[in-house]
Protein backbone atom coordinates (compact mmCIF):
# COMPACT_ATOMS: atom_id res chain seq x y z
CA UNK A 1 0.00 0.00 0.00
CA UNK A 2 1.65 3.30 -0.75
CA UNK A 3 0.91 6.59 0.95
CA UNK A 4 -0.78 8.46 -2.02
CA UNK A 5 -3.47 4.75 -2.63
CA UNK A 6 -3.57 5.17 1.18
CA UNK A 7 -4.73 9.10 0.92
CA UNK A 8 -7.73 8.23 -2.07
CA UNK A 9 -8.82 5.62 0.35
CA UNK A 10 -9.05 7.42 3.16
CA UNK A 11 -10.86 10.72 2.00
CA UNK A 12 -11.55 10.04 -1.93
CA UNK A 13 -9.41 12.99 -2.59
CA UNK A 14 -11.41 15.81 -1.39
CA UNK A 15 -8.98 16.93 0.99
CA UNK A 16 -6.46 19.07 -0.74
CA UNK A 17 -2.93 17.50 -0.25
CA UNK A 18 -1.18 20.90 1.29
CA UNK A 19 2.15 20.35 3.74
CA UNK A 20 0.42 20.62 6.48
CA UNK A 21 -2.19 17.82 6.14
CA UNK A 22 0.28 15.57 4.34
CA UNK A 23 2.56 15.56 7.15
CA UNK A 24 -0.97 14.58 9.31
CA UNK A 25 -1.66 11.78 7.16
CA UNK A 26 1.91 10.44 6.82
CA UNK A 27 1.80 9.90 10.71
CA UNK A 28 -1.22 8.17 10.46
CA UNK A 29 0.07 5.85 7.25
CA UNK A 30 2.52 4.90 9.74
CA UNK A 31 0.65 4.14 12.85
CA UNK A 32 -1.21 2.07 9.87
CA UNK A 33 1.64 0.63 8.42
CA UNK A 34 3.12 -0.51 12.00
CA UNK A 35 -0.07 -2.28 13.05
CA UNK A 36 0.01 -4.14 9.88
CA UNK A 37 3.75 -4.94 10.24
CA UNK A 38 3.21 -6.17 14.02
CA UNK A 39 0.02 -8.65 12.97
CA UNK A 40 1.87 -9.64 9.40
CA UNK A 41 4.97 -10.57 11.64
CA UNK A 42 2.93 -12.98 14.49
CA UNK A 43 0.95 -14.65 11.35
CA UNK A 44 4.43 -15.24 9.84
CA UNK A 45 6.23 -16.22 12.31
CA UNK A 46 3.28 -18.90 13.24
CA UNK A 47 3.12 -19.85 9.07
CA UNK A 48 7.10 -20.30 9.54
CA UNK A 49 6.82 -22.57 12.43
CA UNK A 50 4.60 -24.84 11.10
CA UNK A 51 4.97 -24.86 7.75
CA UNK A 52 9.14 -25.57 8.02
CA UNK A 53 7.49 -28.54 11.20
CA UNK A 54 5.90 -29.92 8.00
CA UNK A 55 8.51 -29.79 5.84
CA UNK A 56 10.85 -32.27 8.36
CA UNK A 57 8.19 -34.66 7.93
CA UNK A 58 9.22 -37.70 5.60
CA UNK A 59 5.87 -38.43 2.89
CA UNK A 60 6.39 -42.42 2.95
CA UNK A 61 4.77 -44.67 0.67
CA UNK A 62 3.30 -47.89 1.68
CA UNK A 63 2.92 -50.55 -1.50
CA UNK A 64 1.17 -53.45 0.15
CA UNK A 65 1.81 -52.52 3.57
CA UNK A 66 5.42 -51.83 3.01
CA UNK A 67 7.20 -49.00 2.73
CA UNK A 68 8.54 -48.16 -0.44
CA UNK A 69 10.58 -45.01 -2.35
CA UNK A 70 9.22 -44.83 -5.58
CA UNK A 71 8.25 -42.04 -7.65
CA UNK A 72 5.18 -40.98 -5.67
CA UNK A 73 8.08 -40.79 -3.05
CA UNK A 74 10.41 -38.62 -4.97
CA UNK A 75 6.77 -36.47 -5.65
CA UNK A 76 6.70 -35.48 -2.30
CA UNK A 77 9.89 -35.47 -0.77
CA UNK A 78 12.10 -34.32 -3.39
CA UNK A 79 9.96 -32.51 -6.29
CA UNK A 80 6.88 -32.14 -6.65
CA UNK A 81 7.30 -29.41 -10.06
CA UNK A 82 10.22 -28.16 -11.73
CA UNK A 83 9.89 -25.06 -10.52
CA UNK A 84 10.10 -26.03 -6.91
CA UNK A 85 11.62 -28.46 -4.32
CA UNK A 86 9.65 -30.68 -1.31
CA UNK A 87 10.41 -27.79 1.07
CA UNK A 88 9.12 -24.62 -1.19
CA UNK A 89 6.45 -26.07 -2.58
CA UNK A 90 5.24 -27.34 1.44
CA UNK A 91 5.88 -23.60 2.90
CA UNK A 92 3.38 -22.24 0.20
CA UNK A 93 1.21 -24.77 0.66
CA UNK A 94 0.73 -24.49 4.39
CA UNK A 95 1.18 -20.60 3.71
CA UNK A 96 -1.80 -20.71 1.56
CA UNK A 97 -3.60 -23.05 3.75
CA UNK A 98 -3.32 -20.71 7.27
CA UNK A 99 -3.66 -17.66 4.88
CA UNK A 100 -6.99 -18.36 3.39
CA UNK A 101 -8.05 -21.28 5.54
CA UNK A 102 -8.31 -23.34 1.89
CA UNK A 103 -5.84 -24.85 -0.25
CA UNK A 104 -6.04 -26.35 -3.77
CA UNK A 105 -3.41 -28.56 -5.36
CA UNK A 106 -3.78 -29.65 -8.78
CA UNK A 107 -1.62 -32.03 -10.78
CA UNK A 108 -0.88 -31.52 -14.52
CA UNK A 109 1.69 -33.36 -16.53
CA UNK A 110 2.63 -35.80 -12.83
CA UNK A 111 3.56 -32.48 -11.56
CA UNK A 112 1.89 -30.73 -8.50
CA UNK A 113 0.86 -27.21 -7.93
CA UNK A 114 -0.22 -25.04 -5.20
CA UNK A 115 -3.14 -23.05 -7.20
CA UNK A 116 -2.77 -19.03 -6.01
CA UNK A 117 -6.34 -18.25 -6.76
CA UNK A 118 -9.81 -20.70 -7.42
CA UNK A 119 -13.44 -19.94 -7.46
CA UNK A 120 -15.32 -23.27 -5.64
CA UNK A 121 -18.92 -23.80 -6.50
CA UNK A 122 -20.13 -26.02 -3.65
CA UNK A 123 -22.95 -28.56 -4.15
CA UNK A 124 -24.51 -30.89 -1.29
CA UNK A 125 -25.11 -34.33 -3.42
CA UNK A 126 -22.62 -33.95 -6.32
CA UNK A 127 -19.02 -32.86 -6.61
CA UNK A 128 -17.56 -29.81 -5.66
CA UNK A 129 -16.59 -27.55 -9.27
CA UNK A 130 -13.59 -25.32 -8.98
CA UNK A 131 -13.09 -22.19 -12.13
CA UNK A 132 -10.47 -20.30 -12.85
CA UNK A 133 -7.52 -22.33 -11.11
CA UNK A 134 -4.60 -19.91 -11.53
CA UNK A 135 -0.99 -20.81 -10.69
CA UNK A 136 1.38 -17.97 -10.94
CA UNK A 137 0.34 -16.13 -14.35
CA UNK A 138 -1.18 -19.33 -15.68
CA UNK A 139 -4.97 -19.93 -15.56
CA UNK A 140 -5.67 -23.27 -16.50
CA UNK A 141 -9.11 -22.75 -19.27
CA UNK A 142 -10.62 -26.23 -17.75
CA UNK A 143 -12.94 -26.56 -14.57
CA UNK A 144 -11.65 -29.39 -12.06
CA UNK A 145 -14.03 -31.71 -10.27
CA UNK A 146 -13.48 -31.99 -7.01
CA UNK A 147 -12.59 -36.10 -7.32
CA UNK A 148 -9.62 -34.48 -9.92
CA UNK A 149 -8.01 -32.02 -7.52
CA UNK A 150 -6.73 -32.22 -3.55
CA UNK A 151 -8.43 -29.69 -1.44
CA UNK A 152 -8.03 -28.58 2.52
CA UNK A 153 -9.87 -26.62 4.39
CA UNK A 154 -8.24 -25.55 7.48
CA UNK A 155 -10.79 -24.75 9.52
CA UNK A 156 -14.78 -24.44 9.48
CA UNK A 157 -14.24 -20.45 10.89
CA UNK A 158 -12.18 -18.25 9.22
CA UNK A 159 -9.04 -18.44 11.77
CA UNK A 160 -7.00 -15.71 10.19
CA UNK A 161 -10.29 -13.34 10.03
CA UNK A 162 -10.94 -13.95 13.88
CA UNK A 163 -7.25 -12.70 14.62
CA UNK A 164 -7.44 -9.86 12.65
CA UNK A 165 -10.81 -8.63 14.07
CA UNK A 166 -9.34 -9.26 17.20
CA UNK A 167 -5.93 -7.45 16.29
CA UNK A 168 -7.86 -4.11 15.30
CA UNK A 169 -9.23 -3.86 19.66
CA UNK A 170 -5.81 -4.59 20.27
CA UNK A 171 -3.88 -2.27 18.45
CA UNK A 172 -5.44 0.88 19.64
CA UNK A 173 -4.11 -0.11 23.28
CA UNK A 174 -0.21 -0.60 21.04
CA UNK A 175 -1.07 2.92 19.76
CA UNK A 176 -1.68 4.18 23.36
CA UNK A 177 1.13 2.90 24.76
CA UNK A 178 3.37 3.92 22.07
CA UNK A 179 2.22 7.27 22.31
CA UNK A 180 2.66 7.67 25.89
CA UNK A 181 5.96 6.52 25.79
CA UNK A 182 6.87 9.71 23.00
CA UNK A 183 5.49 11.67 25.60
CA UNK A 184 7.54 10.76 28.70
CA UNK A 185 10.81 11.38 26.10
CA UNK A 186 9.30 14.42 24.58
CA UNK A 187 9.85 18.14 25.22
CA UNK A 188 7.24 20.99 25.69
CA UNK A 189 7.42 24.29 25.98
CA UNK A 190 6.51 27.95 25.60
CA UNK A 191 7.94 30.10 22.96
CA UNK A 192 7.43 34.29 24.35
CA UNK A 193 7.42 36.78 22.24
CA UNK A 194 6.00 40.42 22.33
CA UNK A 195 4.14 40.46 19.40
CA UNK A 196 3.33 38.52 16.24
CA UNK A 197 4.54 40.39 13.22
CA UNK A 198 2.38 40.67 10.93
CA UNK A 199 1.44 38.75 8.03
CA UNK A 200 3.76 39.34 4.30
CA UNK A 201 6.10 41.30 6.20
CA UNK A 202 10.27 40.24 6.11
CA UNK A 203 9.52 40.04 10.16
CA UNK A 204 7.07 37.39 9.75
CA UNK A 205 9.05 35.39 7.48
CA UNK A 206 11.50 35.08 10.01
CA UNK A 207 9.09 34.72 12.58
CA UNK A 208 8.12 30.97 10.15
CA UNK A 209 11.24 30.16 9.95
CA UNK A 210 11.89 30.21 13.85
CA UNK A 211 8.78 28.28 14.74
CA UNK A 212 8.72 25.70 11.88
CA UNK A 213 12.33 24.75 11.38
CA UNK A 214 14.42 26.29 13.81
CA UNK A 215 12.68 25.35 16.83
CA UNK A 216 12.31 21.57 15.33
CA UNK A 217 15.87 21.15 14.73
CA UNK A 218 16.77 22.23 17.98
CA UNK A 219 14.71 19.54 19.85
CA UNK A 220 15.44 16.80 17.21
CA UNK A 221 19.30 17.64 17.54
CA UNK A 222 21.46 16.25 20.05
CA UNK A 223 23.86 19.26 19.87
CA UNK A 224 22.06 22.19 18.42
CA UNK A 225 21.43 25.78 19.27
CA UNK A 226 18.33 27.52 19.20
CA UNK A 227 18.80 31.55 17.75
CA UNK A 228 16.23 33.86 19.79
CA UNK A 229 15.78 37.98 19.19
CA UNK A 230 14.55 41.23 21.26
CA UNK A 231 11.29 40.25 23.07
CA UNK A 232 11.50 36.40 22.57
CA UNK A 233 12.24 33.71 25.13
CA UNK A 234 12.06 29.81 25.18
CA UNK A 235 10.70 28.16 28.49
CA UNK A 236 10.56 24.54 28.98
CA UNK A 237 7.44 23.27 30.63
CA UNK A 238 8.58 19.72 32.18
CA UNK A 239 11.11 17.86 32.39
CA UNK A 240 11.34 13.94 30.55
CA UNK A 241 10.29 11.90 33.02
CA UNK A 242 11.46 7.12 32.24
CA UNK A 243 9.70 6.33 35.66
CA UNK A 244 6.01 4.54 34.27
CA UNK A 245 6.79 3.99 30.60
CA UNK A 246 9.24 1.67 28.94
CA UNK A 247 9.70 -0.06 25.65
CA UNK A 248 9.48 -3.45 27.36
CA UNK A 249 6.14 -2.40 28.41
CA UNK A 250 5.35 -1.90 24.38
CA UNK A 251 7.06 -5.12 23.85
CA UNK A 252 5.07 -7.21 26.25
CA UNK A 253 1.92 -5.82 24.41
CA UNK A 254 3.23 -7.09 21.05
CA UNK A 255 3.81 -10.11 22.76
CA UNK A 256 0.67 -10.44 23.67
CA UNK A 257 -0.24 -10.34 19.61
CA UNK A 258 1.98 -13.10 19.19
CA UNK A 259 0.31 -14.98 22.08
CA UNK A 260 -3.14 -14.89 20.58
CA UNK A 261 -2.11 -15.81 17.14
CA UNK A 262 -0.51 -18.95 18.03
CA UNK A 263 -3.36 -20.30 20.50
CA UNK A 264 -5.65 -19.44 17.40
CA UNK A 265 -3.70 -22.16 15.12
CA UNK A 266 -3.05 -24.34 18.01
CA UNK A 267 0.45 -23.18 18.78
CA UNK A 268 2.49 -22.89 22.20
CA UNK A 269 2.78 -19.37 22.72
CA UNK A 270 5.90 -20.02 24.34
CA UNK A 271 7.47 -21.41 20.80
CA UNK A 272 6.27 -18.52 18.75
CA UNK A 273 8.04 -15.88 21.42
CA UNK A 274 11.26 -17.99 21.34
CA UNK A 275 11.09 -19.10 24.61
CA UNK A 276 13.81 -21.24 25.93
CA UNK A 277 12.27 -22.50 29.03
CA UNK A 278 10.33 -25.41 29.13
CA UNK A 279 11.01 -25.45 25.26
CA UNK A 280 10.36 -29.40 25.34
CA UNK A 281 7.32 -29.80 26.95
CA UNK A 282 5.96 -27.18 24.66
CA UNK A 283 7.60 -28.55 21.73
CA UNK A 284 5.49 -32.09 22.41
CA UNK A 285 2.41 -30.19 23.01
CA UNK A 286 2.58 -28.27 19.83
CA UNK A 287 3.32 -31.61 17.40
CA UNK A 288 0.56 -33.37 19.49
CA UNK A 289 -2.38 -30.36 19.02
CA UNK A 290 -1.15 -28.79 15.87
CA UNK A 291 1.34 -31.01 13.81
CA UNK A 292 -0.13 -34.15 14.45
CA UNK A 293 -3.64 -32.92 13.98
CA UNK A 294 -2.92 -30.97 10.83
CA UNK A 295 -0.93 -34.07 9.32
CA UNK A 296 -3.81 -36.25 9.45
CA UNK A 297 -6.12 -34.02 7.56
CA UNK A 298 -3.32 -33.64 4.68
CA UNK A 299 -2.45 -37.56 4.79
CA UNK A 300 -6.66 -38.26 4.78
CA UNK A 301 -6.89 -36.07 1.72
CA UNK A 302 -4.20 -37.29 -0.45
CA UNK A 303 -5.17 -41.06 0.40
CA UNK A 304 -8.44 -41.15 -0.67
CA UNK A 305 -8.06 -38.91 -3.97
CA UNK A 306 -4.54 -40.51 -5.01
CA UNK A 307 -5.13 -43.84 -3.46
CA UNK A 308 -9.09 -44.10 -2.89
CA UNK A 309 -10.80 -47.32 -0.96
CA UNK A 310 -9.52 -50.06 -3.21
CA UNK A 311 -5.51 -49.31 -3.14
CA UNK A 312 -5.60 -48.46 0.67
CA UNK A 313 -7.24 -51.78 1.53
CA UNK A 314 -4.29 -53.59 -0.59
CA UNK A 315 -2.16 -51.63 1.51
CA UNK A 316 -1.43 -48.88 -0.76
CA UNK A 317 -0.99 -45.35 1.06
CA UNK A 318 1.11 -42.21 2.23
CA UNK A 319 1.60 -41.75 5.74
CA UNK A 320 3.22 -38.16 7.03
CA UNK A 321 5.81 -39.65 9.48
CA UNK A 322 6.43 -36.63 12.18
CA UNK A 323 8.80 -38.42 14.09
CA UNK A 324 11.75 -36.39 12.01
CA UNK A 325 10.41 -32.79 13.42
CA UNK A 326 12.23 -32.92 16.78
CA UNK A 327 15.49 -33.01 17.33
CA UNK A 328 17.29 -36.59 18.76
CA UNK A 329 20.12 -36.12 20.89
CA UNK A 330 22.01 -39.61 20.44
CA UNK A 331 23.62 -39.33 23.70
CA UNK A 332 20.64 -38.33 25.89
CA UNK A 333 18.56 -41.03 24.49
CA UNK A 334 20.77 -43.80 24.69
CA UNK A 335 19.34 -45.23 27.50
CA UNK A 336 15.93 -44.96 25.90
CA UNK A 337 17.28 -46.51 22.85
CA UNK A 338 18.61 -49.89 24.41
CA UNK A 339 15.62 -50.44 26.01
CA UNK A 340 13.43 -49.91 23.05
CA UNK A 341 15.75 -52.38 21.18
CA UNK A 342 16.26 -54.98 24.11
CA UNK A 343 12.19 -55.03 24.61
CA UNK A 344 12.39 -56.49 20.61
CA UNK A 345 9.84 -53.66 20.13
CA UNK A 346 12.01 -52.03 17.66
CA UNK A 347 15.22 -53.61 15.54
CA UNK A 348 18.53 -51.72 14.61
CA UNK A 349 17.20 -50.13 11.64
CA UNK A 350 14.22 -48.58 13.03
CA UNK A 351 16.36 -46.95 15.18
CA UNK A 352 18.41 -45.47 12.71
CA UNK A 353 15.92 -44.13 10.86
CA UNK A 354 14.21 -42.91 13.69
CA UNK A 355 17.17 -40.57 14.76
CA UNK A 356 17.45 -39.51 10.90
CA UNK A 357 20.72 -41.94 10.31
CA UNK A 358 21.29 -44.34 7.06
CA UNK A 359 20.43 -47.90 7.65
CA UNK A 360 22.33 -50.73 7.62
CA UNK A 361 22.43 -53.47 4.07
CA UNK A 362 22.54 -56.50 6.33
CA UNK A 363 19.61 -59.32 7.63
CA UNK A 364 20.53 -59.39 11.33
CA UNK A 365 19.88 -55.32 11.10
CA UNK A 366 16.19 -56.31 10.34
CA UNK A 367 15.78 -58.98 13.28
CA UNK A 368 14.05 -58.11 16.37
CA UNK A 369 16.08 -58.83 19.93
CA UNK A 370 15.09 -59.68 23.26
CA UNK A 371 16.95 -59.60 26.45
CA UNK A 372 16.81 -62.65 28.60
CA UNK A 373 15.33 -60.86 31.46
CA UNK A 374 12.09 -60.86 29.78
CA UNK A 375 9.92 -63.43 29.82
CA UNK A 376 6.10 -64.71 29.92
CA UNK A 377 4.44 -64.41 33.54
CA UNK A 378 3.63 -67.96 33.64
CA UNK A 379 7.21 -68.83 33.18
CA UNK A 380 8.52 -66.59 35.82
CA UNK A 381 6.15 -68.08 38.34
CA UNK A 382 7.29 -71.61 37.41
CA UNK A 383 10.96 -70.16 37.86
CA UNK A 384 10.18 -68.82 41.29
CA UNK A 385 8.59 -72.43 42.99
CA UNK A 386 11.55 -74.10 41.11
CA UNK A 387 13.67 -71.67 43.12
CA UNK A 388 15.70 -70.48 40.51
Amino acid sequence: MSLITWLKDKFGGTVPLTETNMSVFADEYAVLVGDIYIREMAFLSAVNLVSKAVSKCEFKTYSNGKAVKGKEYYLWNVEPNKNQNSSEFIQKWIYTLMRNNECLIVEQGGELYVADSFHKKPYALYEDIFTDVTVKNFTFNRSFRQSEVLYFKLCECDTQKVIQGLYQSYSKLISYSMNSFQKTRGTKGILKIDAIPPAGTEEYKHFKDLTDNKLKEWLNGDNASLPLGNGQEWKELTQKTYSSESTRDIKALIDDVSDFTAKAFGIQPALLRGDVQGVSDALDNFLTFCIDPLVDMLQEEVNRKRYGFSEFTKGNFLKIDTKQVKHVDLLSVSGAIDKLIGSGAFCVNNILELVGEETIDEKWAWEHFITKNYMPFEEALKALKGGE
